[in-house]
């Protein structure tokens, strides 16, 4: 009997090792399953974009592994007139990354950035990535080279901030870089043709794309007191008018987005002169991307200036 009480300890000892063992193994194949999906949900990178290119081009820029807040996004809104509302103020304060133009575009980022200061906040003024000082032209985004640069900049700080998707934001990067050479290739192409046009504007905010394809532009002090939403004096306003009456320029451009009465003025007496007008707006037009946006403006250059 002591035998068997012996004996039965240990078989039911060895159950309880053989079952632990059991136990031991099973969890080796299955807590990994259960904790993968937790790693993999980690939150993704909040990123707040002044206007919305900026904001496209970070999401093609970070995927899933980010998400991305525009501010300016009405194509029916002045960007020079924008007044931040507190959830603005809130949506810059909480985020991680913020990316605005800077060179007087859009002060009032700086603005809530200074009521809200974080050390561990990436902050991407654009202009300061290409140069830009106050007093230039601020509408970079129209320099394919300034959202390279932009890019760039962004996929290195996504990097920092998550190593483990570094390769994942390089890889977008170079896919980015990658879908900008049709807008390269049609600047040439027009380029080529168009070298050397003069052309005249309401506002300078095709100004840098007018550069790219070589065409000059006339009227600067005009377009820059439209600008700055002031009045052009009498000689601006004179000089204008004269270089559309005697069809000196073959092409003028105004601001889709922001007008008054005086370019609305100028826009009538350009059909009225037989010349042909062209609209491009300050903010990307919803449901594109900064790339169909270049090649529609593009397209409608190349469309009112036939071969």
């Amino acid at each position: 009997m002591l035998y068997y009480n012996i004996h039965t300890r240990f078989e039911e000892k060895d159950s309880r090792v053989k079952l632990l063992a059991l136990f031991a193994s099973a969890a080796a194949f299955v807590l990994p399953a259960l904790l993968a999906p937790a790693a993999a949900q980690a939150a993704p990178i909040n990123i707040v974009a002044a206007e919305n290119f900026y904001g496209d081009v970070a999401q093609q820029i970070g995927g899933p592994d980010v998400a991305v807040t525009s501010i300016l996004t009405n194509p029916d809104q002045d960007p020079h007139l924008f007044e931040a509302s507190p959830s603005v103020a809130r949506a810059i304060s909480a985020a991680q990354v913020v990316i605005y133009s800077g060179i007087d575009y859009d002060p009032w980022v700086e603005k809530l950035l200074s009521a809200a200061q974080s050390s561990d906040r990436r902050t991407i003024v654009v202009a300061d990535l290409v140069g830009k000082k106050s007093g230039d032209n601020p509408h970079i985004w129209y320099d394919v080279s300034t959202m390279s640069a932009f890019a760039a900049k962004l996929a290195e700080d996504l990097g920092d901030l998550d190593p483990p998707h570094k390769a994942d934001y390089r890889q977008r990067l170079a896919q980015f870089e990658a879908s900008l050479a049709p807008i390269k290739a049609k600047i040439a192409a027009l380029k080529a043709r168009l070298a050397g046009t003069e052309v005249t504007a309401t506002e300078p905010v095709f100004g840098y794309m007018i550069e790219a394809l070589g065409m000059r532009s006339r009227n600067p002090s005009f377009q820059l007191a439209v600008m700055n939403n002031t009045e052009p004096s009498a000689s601006d306003v004179a000089a204008f008018e004269d270089d559309l009456k005697q069809q000196r320029v073959k092409l003028l451009v105004y601001n889709a987005q922001a007008s008054d009465p005086i370019a609305e003025r100028m826009m009538n007496l350009a059909k009225a002169s037989g010349i042909p007008v062209v609209g491009a707006s300050e903010t990307e037009p919803p449901g594109e991307t900064y790339q169909a946006w270049m090649l529609s403006e593009l397209d409608a250059v190349d469309h009112a200036l036939p071969k």
